[in-house]
């Protein structure tokens, strides 16, 4: 909801689509910091880590909603709010996966990815739609007020998770690091060494890659600049806008859905290869598409796509990794987040240069290319079926 209100109000009040890229690459800023939220996480447990975040989420969101109701809003407050939003935000994903790491056995970890992403694909379709409607009906102000709402529930509900399992985890992993060093050792100390884990780790390594990939030439043109193919290219509304992430959720849905229940049938590593090739394919024909109808239904099947190629990394991830490394795997899996940044800014650059679609097809050029780049380079631990990370 908030991402679709505020893409929407700077796109109208600054009518450039310079200004929209800068304000999605704000959400990223964050990214930053992910390697050390990772460190915070494996140190005082990744719930108590959620809970601060996203009380910081239930701020931010109030703040803003009395800007709205007190008529004082402006798109330089709302860039600069995204941008605290975005020192924290884009680490919730990675924590959120390490907590289900924590509480769930790895036989099960595939389909509790699965169950996982399908309560944040359902939202993001109900956010989507309810969001578009309440901004155009009530305005800015009202819709604020519930998007603050659910930030206020979801730091109540976050207190919920986890549990004795993931306590134990947590002990676990404090016994084997004191093992390691019987001082505490600094979190620079942890951060380097979760730095080294992940270089000196084949499957890992390879798979920071692709995420660093997909966040450069894919989510840019997957999440960032729907708002102006909306208005620009179907010559819709936040309405229409809603409607285009509702079908892109949906897609997902059904994808995170099929995982949860053939997840533990399947070939990850390989999975996320050939999903990762039909997001690009359906990314590149959504962009020569100039009718909504369409496109809604090619951002469906991109959608299915990118659930698939997420969850098969994410859980792949988690089940390779050491416990105590854990937390930190995923703060740099965030890291490569940043990818984004410059995706959306030099897409900004070269949309207003050549256009939405030329820019589409360069980008999705760029992604299969060096798709097929990383999976020849390391095919030893992505492709054969005796590959760590392609076991069952």
């Amino acid at each position: 909801m908030e991402t679709l209100i505020l893409g929407w109000y700077v796109l109208v009040e600054t009518r450039s689509v310079l200004m929209l890229t800068v304000f999605a690459s704000l959400q990223y800023i964050g990214t930053l910091l992910a390697p050390m939220f990772g460190v915070m996480g494996d140190r005082i447990g990744h719930r108590n880590l959620l809970c601060g975040m996203r009380t910081v989420y239930a701020t931010c969101a109030t703040t803003l909603m009395i800007f709205a109701f007190t008529g004082v809003l402006t798109p330089v407050l709302v860039l600069a709010i995204a941008a605290v939003m975005g020192l924290v935000r884009p680490n919730d994903i990675g924590m959120r996966a390490a907590l289900v790491g924590e509480t769930m056995p790895g036989a099960q970890l595939m389909g509790a990815m699965g169950i996982q992403r399908t309560t944040q694909d359902s939202a993001r379709i109900a956010g989507a739609l309810t969001g578009a409607g309440l901004f155009a009906a009530l305005g800015m102000g009202p819709a604020y007020l519930v998007v603050a709402s659910f930030y206020s529930i979801s730091v109540l509900l976050t207190l919920k998770a986890g549990g004795a399992r993931s306590a134990a985890h947590a002990a676990a992993a404090g016994v084997s690091a004191g093992n390691v060093s019987a001082a505490r050792p600094s979190p620079w100390r942890d951060l380097r060494e979760g730095l080294a884990y992940v270089r000196t780790t084949p499957h890992l390594l390879a798979m920071m890659c692709l995420a660093f990939l997909f966040n450069l030439t894919a989510f840019p043109l997957f999440t960032g600049l729907l708002p102006y193919v909306a208005k620009e290219i179907y010559r819709t509304d936040q309405t229409g806008l809603g409607y285009m992430v509702a079908s892109a959720a949906c897609g997902a849905l059904l994808g995170s859905i099929a995982l949860s229940r053939i997840g533990h049938a399947i070939r990850p590593a390989r999975i996320m290869i050939v999903s990762c090739a039909a997001w690009y394919a359906m990314l590149l024909a959504f962009a020569q598409l100039h009718h909504p109808v369409g496109g809604v239904l090619v951002l469906m099947l991109a959608g299915c796509a990118q659930s698939v190629s997420m969850v098969t990394m994410a859980a792949t991830l988690l089940r390779n990794s050491d416990a105590q490394f854990r937390g930190r795997v995923m703060g740099i899996r965030m890291l490569v987040l940043y990818g984004n940044v410059p995706g959306l800014l030099i897409a900004g650059q070269l949309i207003g240069r050549f256009g939405y679609p030329a820019t589409a097809a360069l980008y999705c050029a760029i992604g299969l290319a060096f798709t097929l780049l990383i999976a020849v380079r390391w095919r030893v631990h992505l492709w054969r079926i005796e590959a760590p990370a392609n076991t069952r």
